[in-house]
């Protein structure tokens, strides 16, 4: 599959002018629907109201926190660890190199 720069398309979607499989571009489509007298919007009758749709949204999201695997107190003491010392010796790389620039544009400054 080639994609072209700026593209939409996701692998698992394909390219969004063939989402109807017919081989029409989206203008063809809206040209299409206008003349055949679609020009007005009409309201699907199977979308649900906005109080349905929220509580999907809220269903699906506990659902997907469901598959989150958790770390243990150990891990997340183990990780916690890590990132904080890291930090400390990225502070001292950098302190370093500041004083360091510092002290060489008192010499070359004056």
């Amino acid at each position: 599959m080639t994609e072209t720069v700026g593209s939409t398309a996701t692998p698992d979607r394909g390219n969004p002018e063939d989402e109807q499989g017919d081989g029409l571009s989206r203008r063809d489509r809206k040209r299409a629907n206008k003349a055949a007298g679609g020009g007005k919007k009409q309201k699907d009758p199977n979308r649900k109201n906005v109080f349905a749709r929220t509580a999907l949204f809220y269903r699906q999201i506990i659902a997907e926190l469901r598959k989150v695997v958790w770390p243990s107190r150990n891990d997340l003491t183990t990780y916690t660890t890590t990132v904080i010392v890291f930090v400390m010796v990225i502070m001292a790389i950098v302190y370093g190199l500041d004083t360091g620039f510092a002290e060489l544009a008192k010499v070359v400054f004056g």
